[in-house]
């Protein structure tokens, strides 16, 4: 049993260094990185593989293209000569789709489809589950939300015209935090050095944190914005109209939530700290 509890870490541990974090804080894998791990050896079968998971995606009426971006970079093929290597950036549920439709004879198949069974059901939780979740478990919740969330919004952003997105984010903050930046806040939360401050926000901050994203993407995107001062001012606007809503309702000021007395980071690392001891001991 121990073994079989090593072997599952330490394929996890695999998974996980081969995931990839892009600009706006998005996770990805590449798929021929996730070829290797996988054990397939010809990228034509394991091509095979990702359009059964891409016909997987499509039939449950998910947009393949968000899961599955072509990518390809040129690479030598001796004398000096290069051709373009086809290849895929796949999010998580897109990984999880390949597991599903991968050779079930590779015991590595069959560790993947648990991974990333786990994960994405992890982020997909109905009222009750939510409900029953601790306070660290629902910030945990929370966060993945905020990050999918500020992807899609830096996307829409993008599209506006915004080159600044420090000074983007920051006019969405301002609104919400009666003028407060981003880094007004970690002062304030008394947070180290370019610490994440929705790492050190409990779930009832980072909801209304996960309005103003939400909220703006689809401002952004409903009256067809394209200019970055625009933009800037609708996400204060956005910000400041999520504040006037909680202050109507009787509800906290954000900047008076309590902030955590550990950062999401922290709890994480203190998780595999215990589970690694649990493992060894």
């Amino acid at each position: 049993m121990k073994e079989r509890l090593l072997k599952i870490e330490e394929t996890t541990e695999t998974f996980e260094n081969i995931k990839h974090i892009d600009e706006f804080g998005q996770e990805y894998w590449y798929a021929r990185e996730l070829q290797v791990v996988l054990s397939y050896v010809e990228w034509r079968k394991f091509e095979n593989v990702i359009n059964k998971a891409k016909n997987s995606c499509y039939n449950s009426g998910g947009i393949v293209s968000d899961h599955f971006v072509d990518v390809g970079k040129m690479v030598e093929i001796g004398s000096n000569a290069k051709r373009k290597q086809k290849d895929y950036k796949l999010s998580r549920y897109a990984c999880y789709l390949i597991a599903q439709n991968g050779d079930s004879r590779k015991s590595v198949i069959s560790l993947a489809q648990t991974y990333f069974a786990i994960q994405t059901r992890k982020q997909e939780l109905n009222e009750k589950e939510y409900s029953e979740l601790s306070e660290d478990e629902k910030r945990f919740y929370q966060r993945n939300l905020t990050r999918k969330g500020n992807y899609s919004l830096n996307k829409a952003a993008k599209n506006a015209g915004v080159k600044n997105f420090d000074k983007f984010h920051n006019c969405g903050y301002k609104g919400l935090y009666n003028g407060e930046t981003a880094d007004d806040i970690a002062k304030r939360k008394g947070l180290r050095y370019r610490e994440d401050i929705l790492d050190n926000m409990g779930s009832d901050e980072l909801i209304a944190n996960l309005f103003r994203i939400s909220q703006t993407e689809q401002k952004l995107k409903r009256e067809n914005i394209k200019s970055e001062s625009e933009a800037n001012n609708t996400h204060y606007e956005v910000g400041k109209e999520v504040r006037n809503t909680i202050k109507r309702l009787g509800g906290t000021m954000p900047e008076d939530l309590p902030t955590p007395d550990k950062s999401l980071k922290e709890l994480e690392k203190g998780k595999k700290n215990k589970f690694d001891k649990k493992l060894l001991g």
